[in-house]
């Protein structure tokens, strides 16, 4: 396990670094939020096409295996850009496919490697073992984006896609020593004979659909997972023109609202464990998404409306505006740990382990569905109404996922019957 968890680190610092840079070269090149709206909702075309697809694959292959073929062949786009950008004949359709394919690749990366985390994991630790990965994925996003802001205009793009080649090659080398051999998890017996080996894919597919259908609870849960995750991709449309456009901040301010977040990211999964325990798996959800949703939207009027300067050294001074907002950045990363610490503790503790990359692939595809509608939406909004309405979009999709995580509901028969089966 400390093995992932080094890759994790290792890889989401590459991974940060590569987001952040290539989010300012696109606004830099274009100067319009539409643009990064677009690449958004490009990323999303063959993430949706895979999703419904790779479920089925998550759970009948080695996990493990899976991620290190998924680093492989990321590594090797990365470098060819990178190779392309450093002799300076790089174009942008170029750094577009480069990053749709890398974000489809991270989509069929992310349920494996939870999947393998619940594999791995003894029940009774899932809300530690979830903290850990989420603070090594946290403190990889807190070093790039606090590096992205401050060295982008030393070593420009080229510079941050040669480090990310660099975090995939020692990833994979993690993963190839977490352990030998190849390992699937313990199917249910087979009762159903099938014509062929596709007839018996889109069964297993169709079967995690029904699996979360009959199950209410977990349906809601869901749900709410899908307007976390689609809302916290959309995001990126809006902060790179928040830290330009309103605080004035340029990339430094960019770099400072990432380092914000992820060191509330990064705080928040340590004391993640003993919230949940406090107070619940369910209202943990409801709070966390709450304060994500008002901090967005509270985040434009402080923007404008803040003034002044705070001395940091005798040589350096930050806006109060910026000081303010990266403040806030930081209450919602520790939000964002809490929230997302819960949401997957709770259904790893709801789903087998034989169903979670079907069932994960499911809501990871109404999220992907969502930053398709909304990433779009949010960049036209913003770049022809104004900021303000593009982060009152973003800020209700978390309130709405509040209402979602947090609706009390009673459990199916057959929820009860199961969690009556899983306590004996």
């Amino acid at each position: 396990m400390r093995l992932i968890f080094a890759a994790n680190l290792i890889s989401m610092i590459g991974s940060g670094m590569n987001s952040a840079g290539v989010t300012w070269y696109v606004l830099q090149k274009t100067h319009s939020e539409m643009a990064l709206g677009t690449l958004l909702m490009l990323q999303t075309i063959p993430t949706l096409l895979m999703l419904p697809l790779t479920g089925v694959v998550i759970d009948r292959q080695d996990r493990r295996q899976l991620l290190m073929g998924l680093d492989a062949v990321r590594g090797l786009l990365i470098l060819v850009v990178a190779v392309l950008a450093y002799r300076g004949t790089v174009a942008l359709w170029q750094v577009y496919l480069m990053n749709i394919l890398v974000a489809a690749g991270f989509w069929m990366f992310w349920p494996t490697i939870t999947a393998l985390i619940q594999e791995l994991t003894p029940d009774s630790q899932f809300v530690h073992s979830n903290s850990f990965l989420l603070a090594g994925v946290q403190s990889g996003w807190l070093v790039a984006g606090a590096i992205v802001g401050f060295v982008y205009n030393k070593i420009g793009l080229a510079g941050v896609l040669f480090i990310d080649f660099a975090s995939y090659v020692l990833s994979f080398t993690c993963y190839l020593f977490v352990r030998k051999g190849r390992h699937t998890v313990t199917l249910a017996e087979e009762t159903i004979v099938h014509e062929s080996a596709v007839a018996k894919f889109f069964h297993e597919m169709k079967e995690g659909i029904a699996y979360i259908r009959l199950r209410p609870r977990l349906l809601l849960l869901g749900i709410a997972w899908a307007l976390f995750i689609g809302g916290m991709l959309t995001q990126g449309v809006i902060t790179a023109p928040f830290s330009d456009r309103l605080l004035k901040s340029g990339a430094v301010g960019y770099g400072w609202l990432n380092a914000g977040w992820a060191i509330g990211a990064c705080l928040g999964a340590v004391y993640t464990p003993a919230s949940i325990r406090g107070t619940g798996h369910r209202r943990a959800v409801g709070v966390s998404m709450a304060v994500m949703g008002f901090g967005l939207i509270s985040l434009p009027f402080l923007g404008t409306h803040l003034h002044g300067t705070v001395a940091i050294s005798a040589a350096y001074a930050v806006s109060v505006a910026l000081a303010i907002c990266v403040s806030v950045y930081a209450l919602m990363g520790c939000s964002r740990a809490l929230g997302g610490v819960a949401i997957t503790s709770t259904m790893m503790d709801l789903v087998p382990k034989h169903f979670m990359g079907r069932v994960q692939n499911t809501f990871y595809f109404l999220g992907t569905l969502l930053q398709l509608v909304c990433s779009f939406a949010v960049g036209t909004v913003s770049h022809t109404k104004g900021l303000t309405e593009g982060f009152a979009i973003v800020g209700g999709m978390y309130l709405l996922a509040c209402l979602a995580g947090s609706w009390p509901i009673k459990q199916s028969l057959l929820e009860q019957q199961e969690a009556t089966a899983a306590e004996a």
